[in-house]
């Protein structure tokens, strides 16, 4: 109930900002008009004056009034052989300022209305923004619900097994594997989302040190392993023992786990594949690429990629198992550690590549 009043209550939003701009814009329209034929009614009437004017000019003239004292009296009257008329140029320079009036209320009232226009477009994309990162929050509510209860379902089901039954040593191991396997499972959907929030808040106290690249890519693969054989993924690694970065070791590794949990579950829909990490020097930067062969994506939506909650779930979903959360992780620590991180893909079923730039140490040898 309350994600369907959430909903309509945007849908109302919107409808009301519709309904703001055209009532805004029939008024200014009226406005405009009404000062036009105001202003045509007003033109017309000085029109009408300046001919009594003229005609009572003539009169006096006839009843032998001398002509200057008829001028003085008619500021817009001249004689001209004994005949009393419209001074030239009174009649262009009433209808210049009925033209000016006229422009002057034409450009008043476009600056009003797009002043009024870009304020509700603010509007309208801000509650467009909050409509989906709520539709993201609760599509990732539900998710995260199914994905804790699948583990504890299989620890229950494994720990009632062992109540009930005696088993080999060798089962006894398989089964507390797979236990484990459950626990890491929770323990990482847990603390991508107490990562998530707090680089959220801004509070990642980070400490750069000059850290072994090559030392702390082996690291994490020794934790991924178990998950990379069991999607059967290879990983290939071409990273110089020598190559050094200038930044925090748990943002690091922190972000490099989160793009290879990324590349294995992109290759999860095609049975396996391949996973290429490289590192290379770029000027005073360090550049690593985690290229995968899995499903890929659209070539324009890289950037969306690091939002949060984002997930391509049309093609089988790159990170369709997990929370949506390590992309975005990956992208705020970049940003923390005053780094870069892009993705790229040439379609849906091509691969992607993520590339993550830290800073060199100074003095470290290209």
């Amino acid at each position: 109930m309350q994600t369907a009043f959430r909903i309509d209550s945007t849908r109302f939003l919107h409808l009301t900002i519709i309904a703001l701009q055209v009532f805004s814009l029939v008024q200014v329209v009226w406005w405009f008009v009404d000062q036009q034929t105001y202003a045509e009614q007003t033109t017309s009437q000085i029109k009408a004056l300046y001919s009594y004017e003229m005609a009572a000019g003539q009169r006096l003239s006839d009843l032998g009034v001398p002509a200057d004292e008829v001028t003085a009296l008619f500021p817009h009257a001249q004689s001209v052989d004994g005949r009393i008329q419209l001074a030239p140029g009174t009649i262009d320079a009433l209808e210049d300022s009925q033209r000016s009036h006229v422009n002057q209320y034409a450009w008043e009232s476009g600056f009003f209305l797009f002043v009024l226009a870009s304020c509700i477009a603010v509007l309208w994309r801000g509650l467009s923004n909050e409509a989906d990162v709520r539709r993201r929050q609760d599509s990732f509510l539900a998710m995260v619900s199914h994905q804790f209860k699948t583990p504890l379902a299989s620890l229950q089901l494994s720990l009632e097994t062992m109540l009930m039954r005696e088993f080999s040593p060798e089962r006894f191991q398989q089964l507390s594997r797979r236990m484990l396997d459950d626990l890491r499972r929770m323990e990482n959907m847990v603390s991508k989302i107490l990562d998530s929030a707090r680089l959220d808040r801004g509070r990642v106290p980070l400490n750069k040190e000059r850290l072994n690249l090559s030392e702390a890519v082996r690291h994490v693969l020794s934790n991924l392993e178990e998950p990379a054989r069991r999607e059967n993924v290879q990983v290939e690694t071409n990273v110089s023992s020598e190559m050094e970065v200038l930044a925090d070791p748990m943002a690091v590794d922190t972000v490099l786990r989160n793009l290879i949990e990324n590349a294995i579950a992109a290759m999860a829909p095609t049975k396996g594949g391949t996973i290429r990490i490289t590192a290379r020097r770029a000027g005073d930067d360090v550049e690593l690429e985690v290229r995968d062969t899995g499903i890929g994506f659209e070539p324009g939506q890289g950037p969306e990629l690091f939002n949060k909650f984002f997930r391509v779930e049309s093609h089988g979903g790159r990170d369709a198992a997990g929370t949506g959360l390590g992309l975005f992780i990956v992208h705020r620590f970049m940003h923390f550690e005053d780094g870069r991180v892009r993705a790229e893909s040439d379609g849906p079923g091509k691969g992607a590549a993520f590339t993550v730039t830290w800073h060199a140490p100074q003095g470290q040898v290209s």
